[in-house]
């Protein structure tokens, strides 16, 4: 990478950190424990569902699975999980900034209460992701 490359990635890094909420969710179901993890991206959350808690996250790598984008409302909702088959409660929350983004990767910077730093998403196959701290 030559000096100029790094300029352009700093520049590009420091107009594109726009601050924005995410949330990690704890479900509790007959099936056992999962977490959403979801990204505010403006009209919807990006969710992944998690086997690991926020504090085991930069531990990974860990697999993630893109599930379907949830309302915006999911951001602060605790309560019964569709149909009363569980519980749904706030594990995390806190604001990310998206630095950079493809088809197939994602890099932010997150500082919640617990889970705090950079994390790359990368897509390994159909929606299954690996996210990584950096």
């Amino acid at each position: 990478m030559t000096c100029g490359d790094q300029l352009s990635r700093e520049f590009f890094m420091a107009i594109n950190k726009i601050q924005k909420q995410f949330v990690i969710s704890r479900h509790t179901t007959s099936d056992g424990v999962h977490w959403d993890l979801m990204l505010d991206m403006d009209a919807v959350l990006w969710t992944w569902r998690l086997n690991s808690p926020p504090a085991e996250i930069k531990n990974g790598p860990i697999t993630a699975e893109r599930i379907g984008d949830h309302p915006l409302r999911f951001l602060t909702y605790e309560g019964p999980v569709q149909n009363n088959t569980g519980q749904v409660k706030i594990a995390d929350k806190g604001i990310y900034s998206l630095y950079e983004q493809t088809d197939n990767s994602l890099l932010i910077d997150v500082r919640g209460e617990i889970l705090k730093g950079q994390f790359i998403f990368s897509k390994t196959e159909r929606s299954l992701w690996k996210v990584t701290a950096l």
